[in-house]
């Protein structure tokens, strides 16, 4: 049995809460499930991700323990040494 939604008629926007999460599986290649909203990164390190234009990536240096608060739609493996990342959308 799924938990009623108190919240049925709420507007979503870049500042809701997350409604939707899966792990953030690093890779080069392979897209997250969904184009997320931002990371949450549990463990601290370097984070590259791809760019909107799904062509250039970005390395975020030394980001904390926390959320990251960027769209994007792959976690790259190059650069990447953060580790327990969770998409968030």
């Amino acid at each position: 049995m799924s938990a009623p939604d108190n919240f049925p008629q709420a507007i979503v926007g870049l500042d809701s809460p997350y409604e939707d999460f899966a792990v953030a599986t690093k890779s080069d290649t392979v897209d997250l499930p969904f184009r997320c909203r931002a990371l949450y990164i549990g463990v601290t390190g370097d984070v590259a991700v791809l760019a909107k234009d799904n062509a250039t990536s970005i390395v975020f240096k030394a980001v904390p323990v926390g959320v990251l608060r960027v769209r994007t739609t792959r976690l790259m493996s190059t650069n990447t040494t953060a580790t327990n990342v969770v998409a968030l959308q």
